[in-house]
């Protein structure tokens, strides 16, 4: 019996039809200069038609080029974008899901940006980022509230701030990236200021419309963030008002990394990162992380160990996991393979939009006719 996963859940001052969500997946579908292109919007229309509560649309930078990842992010940085989001918003909705966008600064993984932006300069597969003045994050803080403005705006129902990944502001709060020696350096509490700043900033222009935020809780490398100071960090951002809290382990400095790489092949590799949240914070934690089973969503849920469930790669590799799910068809399910060898992972660092190697073979000739 699945009685809590399809179960309802509050979140802000909205509902989730259950505790399914999609957990925001970067899969290079955008168009070239992050432009809300076709393939994208029939991505996520299929993702909303799975049957999940929400769906949390991949990261897009609030500010372009300095804040960009790659030339295939998206982008909510100027009102041009205004038109796309808005139909990237009905897309999902017309489809009963509820819509999230997260929004992002890349920081020292900006491949955009001559030079990367970061709190200190530590450097990052061969590019050293510039330090930040107080006044450029003043900056980075108020457009990290436009974009939040623009999403509200668009139609979508909630807004996500990306605080995973080891990106700008998860650099912030690791030990491992802040190095400064001004009030946004040195002790944890300094460490986490100018999240909360940002969460502040954004949460002022946008009044009541839920804010949640994908959370690093483990950096996985010998000088990180580990889970003690994350937990401290949870807090802060509880008190400071976050609707939810999206948690994730690992950086692109430590996901290739031998065994961390071997812990992401077992199922729900980042339940105890989630449950570590849970144990400090009473807003609803997301946990992801290979969660591949009905039972082993259910378990998480029934056992207190989160309050959600982010799918990403699992949905994705079939999105009809949530009703095979439900109707007892588990034996049905397209598998994402985790003794594969990551080709969709490889794709995207490629600069090329990502393909799933388990899709029936229709599928996958109908999705490769499109670009080859």
């Amino acid at each position: 019996m699945l009685n809590h996963l399809f179960s309802s859940l509050p979140v802000g001052r909205l509902e989730l039809k259950n505790r399914l969500t999609m957990a925001p997946l970067y899969l290079g579908y955008a168009g070239e200069g992050g432009t809300v292109s076709r393939l994208l919007l029939d991505h996520y229309r299929l993702m909303a038609q799975s049957g999940v509560a929400m769906v949390v649309v991949e990261n897009a930078t609030i500010d372009h080029p300095t804040g960009s990842g790659s030339n295939r992010t998206l982008r909510a940085d100027t009102d041009d974008c205004m038109e796309g989001l808005a139909r990237l918003a009905r897309t999902i909705k017309d489809e009963g899901s509820l819509a999230c966008l997260q929004i992002n600064h890349a920081g020292r993984f900006a491949g955009m940006a001559p030079q990367p932006l970061s709190p200190s300069a530590v450097a990052a597969f061969g590019r050293t980022p510039r330090a930040l003045t107080t006044d450029e994050m003043q900056h980075i803080a108020k457009k990290f509230a436009e974009a939040a403005r623009r999403v509200q705006q668009a139609g979508f129902d909630m807004v996500e701030l990306h605080g995973g990944t080891g990106y700008l502001l998860a650099q912030f709060i690791s030990p491992r990236t802040n190095r400064r020696g001004d009030a946004y350096g040195g002790s944890l509490r300094n460490r986490c200021r100018f999240p909360v700043e940002v969460l502040n900033a954004v949460k002022a222009a946008v009044k009541d419309f839920p804010v949640g935020y994908r959370f690093l809780a483990q950096e996985w490398l010998p000088d990180g963030l580990g889970i003690e100071e994350s937990c401290q960090v949870a807090r802060a951002l509880e008190d400071a008002g976050v609707a939810y809290l999206s948690v994730m382990g690992g950086t692109y400095e430590s996901f290739f990394l031998p065994h961390v790489a071997e812990q992401s092949r077992k199922p729900g590799y980042m339940v105890d990162l989630a449950a570590a949240v849970k144990g400090v914070v009473t807003v609803p934690v997301i946990a992801a992380g290979r969660l591949a089973s009905g039972a082993l969503a259910e378990r998480i849920i029934t056992e207190g160990e989160a309050d959600l469930i982010g799918l990403a790669r699992v949905l994705w590799a079939d999105p009809e996991w949530p009703s095979k799910v439900r109707e007892g068809r588990e034996a049905e399910i397209i598998q994402c393979d985790p003794e594969g060898d990551d080709t969709c992972m490889k794709l995207v660092m490629k600069g090329k939009p990502a393909f799933c190697v388990r899709w029936p073979n229709d599928k996958l000739e109908a999705w490769k006719a499109k670009f080859v």
